[in-house]
């Protein structure tokens, strides 16, 4: 009997729902464990255990334990790679979809995560929004999405011609970002809004989505 897979988050982290994205797409069964932001129990232990930087997700299977989302959503696609949607590509290919994973998390991650702090979660916990790192990021947001534009012109995706980690990594952020003005950066490149489309209609990320309904 397989071992079974435990995710210790959150259901609004969008770094969580990195995890539960590729979880769906390889059509596994999981154990989704809630951890209590509010109160602070991703701090404290049990569940510094799991990850000592206090942060969601965490990951466990049998005695192997994981954290930061993009390594668990590696560990899940490379072997899972029979299972549902391949989401890594074998050969030479890979070091271009690495690439674009890197992409992700080193360009767009900062710049949209900043965005949706100050436009999605500020307010739902009451905080005022800096307009002037708003402006700032949109700033930024733009000039990557100007590369993106000019690459997703080349190819369907951006690892390639098939959905895979470099898109999936990407879902989070953008749903959330899609619900704000910053909606109009990725609709004024037409290229930019067809994958956002594609992408953000997926089913396994809309069973994400219905996880905060």
């Amino acid at each position: 009997m397989a071992e079974i897979i435990k995710v210790h988050g959150s259901t609004l982290s969008t770094a969580a729902q990195r995890v539960f994205a590729c979880l769906y797409e390889k059509e596994l069964e999981f154990e989704f464990i809630p951890v209590n932001m509010a109160v602070g129990e991703h701090k404290k232990e049990p569940f510094l255990a799991l990850n000592p930087f206090g942060q969601v997700p965490a990951f466990e299977q049998g005695d192997l334990k994981l954290f930061e989302s993009r390594a668990i959503t590696q560990y899940i696609a490379h072997g899972y790679a029979d299972k549902g949607t391949p989401l890594v590509i074998p050969g030479k290919q890979m070091a271009t979809l690495s690439v674009w994973m890197e992409v992700e998390a080193h360009q767009f991650d900062p710049v949209a995560s900043k965005l949706n702090w100050e436009l999605v979660f500020k307010p739902m916990f009451g905080i005022p929004t800096d307009n002037a790192a708003v402006e700032e990021n949109e700033a930024k947001l733009g000039k990557v999405l100007d590369v993106y534009e000019s690459r997703l012109a080349q190819s369907k995706y951006l690892g390639g011609d098939i959905f895979t980690l470099a898109d999936l990594h990407h879902l989070p952020n953008i749903s959330c970002a899609m619900r704000t003005q910053v909606k109009k950066l990725f609709d004024s490149r037409p290229h930019v809004s067809a994958w956002v489309a594609d992408i953000t209609s997926r089913p396994a990320w809309s069973k994400v989505v219905a996880m905060n309904k």
